[in-house]
């Protein structure tokens, strides 16, 4: 029906919020390392520790009378904050945000004696996003050499700028929200209204919002109470891992089918693995079980305040074994009771639930976990436990979204991912999808931020743990592969509903996807540009008849144009060998484009191209090559002339044309004007 479209979802207050959390959560979870140390040692070595020592715990005097600072402090108020700022800062613009994000955030702590983790969460992606704009007003004015000394200076006078504004101004502003925040918290607990949170809490984690709520606001309102008293309370209203095994251990004894199946291996993936979206589609199919969820919950929630226990750091990811390395030297009978005791009651609520209905899930399941996943906005990493993984992982996943952008993935994401990439982009704004980007990176640079990840066969399973969500597509040559008519064919069905009801386009600037794709280690096709008056491609770094009568003597001859240019020195042309024996540049259409590994950037001195024809052709591996492509590349100067190349090795006629070339002057004017 026209109603039940993919645009409603995305663009709810539900799916806002979910985003919002999303983005609160990535600027938490990877420092969650980091907030672990600071348990363990506030835990072992405070004053009321396991191992009490002044000089760690920051207690009592040293020999000289003076107070002793330790590292439990400065952890809190100085390292924890600045981390977040800078992973936040970076979430926005690569590595200079997060740089001017954590200089801003210093503003923040040395105007307060709190520790400002909203703050930080604050100033961290506030410093990137400004930084990102600032950078746009003089993007391609600066004068070739004068870019290190903008870009240095801009980003330290505005982070200056920023740590001003964060000390005499928004210090005082988080600290009165935290201040208020606290106040609140303190009401609810002595009048004993801290359980009712659960009905908030316990839905918010199935519908996914529940890290806006967790990382946002529990998590520093936690710490601020564990620096005070030892513990928090707060740790856990969220993740007790009680509720989640109290329904999933119902469906064990009273339900059916497949539900009843499955619930063991999630029971254990949920209580000792702490991934609770495991759950989450036992209560989907049968959404009355969130009574269950919010009665475990008040159950834990009011345990922990009878008994005043608490954890003294975020327990993440909430399984039973994070939760008890968290937990307060003095609380452990107390977390103990509270898990136990909140499983019991949402066990004995769900097992009543599902006795007495007629319909016990038995068929549901599948379906109930497509809703999670649509709901999540990605695949879940452990859906494969409730409803199998189909026999592996194919080229043709299920995609729960509509595709917004895709990457080629290669070892150096310089050359043969560039090719890749703008082949079908070619191919996907032809079948009328101009706003899906499609941008390439190195396999060290991925994140899970992709809807379809394509890579050579032979670096699928390197891509995969990084970008888990994606579909990922496996290719053995990126010119012509019959698989990207398949991830136009994903393009299409997946935005088909989109583009019915009429939100398809897609309205962020190119510019500013271009931008945020560069951000992140990938790349678009831009044009390349002089440098320091050397062109990408020169005639002298044009060859038509080629002496290699092999694979490596052809590396090598292609390597030397380079080496003669000045653009790399020999350890780069050594990694281009490298680099061919760990996976083939063999593009398809008689064409190989050699270049070094991603490690090997540091050897190029300036960005160059040589292309070698070989009449007779060289055997690559198995594969015919006439025309060989030695690629170096700094920044992404020489992604222009890759997407020229590409465009001409997708052409018959061209390719014909390249071989029938008399002169030199012929493939530099095929090519066009590259270098402009």
């Amino acid at each position: 029906m026209a109603t039940e479209t993919v645009a409603k979802p995305r663009t709810s207050a539900r799916v806002g919020v979910q985003k919002f959390g999303t983005f609160l959560s990535g600027m938490i979870m990877p420092n969650i390392g980091a907030f672990i140390a600071w348990g363990l040692i506030t835990a072992l070595f405070i004053k009321v520790g396991w191992i009490p020592v002044p000089e760690l715990g920051g207690f009592g005097t040293n020999d000289k009378g003076a107070p002793n600072v330790g590292i439990v402090g400065p952890m809190v108020t100085y390292l924890l904050p600045l981390l977040i700022a800078y992973t936040g800062g970076r979430m926005v613009y690569d590595v200079r945000g997060g740089v001017v994000g954590a200089i801003a955030t210093m503003g923040v702590i040395a105007g307060t004696d709190s520790p400002m983790f909203i703050g930080a969460m604050i100033m961290g992606p506030l410093g990137g996003w400004t930084m990102k704009q600032i950078d746009r007003l003089w993007d391609g004015k600066i004068r070739p050499g004068f870019e290190m000394l903008v870009n240095n200076f801009s980003a330290g006078i505005w982070g200056a700028a920023l740590a001003l504004g964060g000390f005499y101004g928004l210090s005082w502003v988080v600290k009165r929200f935290t201040e208020g925040a606290g106040s609140v918290v303190e009401f609810l607990v002595n009048n004993g209204l801290l359980p009712l949170t659960s009905i908030f809490i316990e839905p918010a984690k199935v519908l996914f919002l529940n890290n806006a709520i967790n990382h946002g606001v529990l998590t520093p309102l936690g710490i601020q109470q564990s620096l005070e008293h030892g513990k928090s309370i707060l740790f856990l209203l969220e993740a007790n891992p009680g509720p989640g095994l109290g329904i999933l251990l119902a469906y064990m004894f009273f339900g059916r089918g497949a539900a009843r199946a499955s619930a063991p291996g999630a029971a254990i993936i949920q209580f000792f693995g702490g991934i609770h979206e495991i759950y989450f589609p036992y209560v989907l199919m049968k959404p009355i079980l969130i009574l269950a969820a919010i009665g475990g919950g008040m159950t834990g929630i009011a345990t922990l305040a009878i008994t005043n226990s608490g954890l003294v750091a975020p327990a993440a990811p909430g399984s039973i074994i994070a939760v008890i390395a968290q937990t307060s030297r003095d609380s452990y009978i107390g977390v103990v009771l509270a898990v136990v005791l909140a499983a019991t009651v949402s066990f004995l609520i769900a097992s009543l639930i599902l006795r007495t209905s007629k319909n016990k899930g038995e068929d549901d399941l599948s379906a109930a976990t497509s809703r999670m996943e649509a709901m999540k906005g990605k695949k879940s990493s452990v859906s494969s436990a409730l409803v199998g993984d189909g026999g592996g992982r194919s080229d043709v996943a299920v995609l729960t979204r509509p595709v917004r952008n895709i990457v080629f993935a290669c070892d150096a994401g310089m050359g043969s991912s560039a090719m890749g990439a703008s082949v079908l982009r070619n191919k996907i704004k032809a079948a009328g999808f101009p706003d899906v980007k499609v941008t390439n990176s190195a396999i060290a640079n991925l994140s899970d931020t992709y809807d379809v990840v394509v890579t050579h066969q032979d670096l699928t399973e390197r891509a995969q743990p990084k970008t888990s969500s994606a579909v990922h597509y496996s290719v053995d040559n990126f010119m012509n592969s019959p698989k990207y008519d398949d991830i136009v064919e994903l393009v299409k069905t997946s935005n088909a509903e989109d583009v019915a009801s009429g939100t398809g386009t897609i309205t962020e600037p190119a510019a500013a996807t271009t931008e945020a794709a560069a951000a992140h280690g990938a790349h678009a096709a831009e044009p390349a540009a002089d440098v320091e008056g050397k062109s990408v491609l020169l005639r002298e770094s044009v060859i038509l008849n080629g002496k290699a009568g092999d694979r490596d003597s052809a590396i090598d001859e292609a390597g030397q144009l380079l080496l003669d240019r000045g653009a790399v020195d020999m350890s780069y042309v050594h990694a281009m060998h490298e680099r061919e024996e760990s996976v083939s540049t063999y593009m398809g259409s008689f064409l190989a484009i050699p270049h070094g590994t991603n490690d090997a950037k540091e050897h190029i001195m300036h960005s160059a191209v040589s292309i070698i024809r070989y009449p007779e052709g060289i055997d690559w591996g198995g594969k015919q090559v006439k025309f060989v492509v030695g690629v170096a590349g700094i920044n992404n100067e020489h992604l222009h002339i890759l997407s020229s190349i590409a465009k001409i090795f997708t052409n018959k006629a061209q390719v014909a044309q390249l071989e029938e070339a008399t002169t030199v002057e012929e493939v530099l004017e095929l090519f066009g004007k590259v270098n402009a």
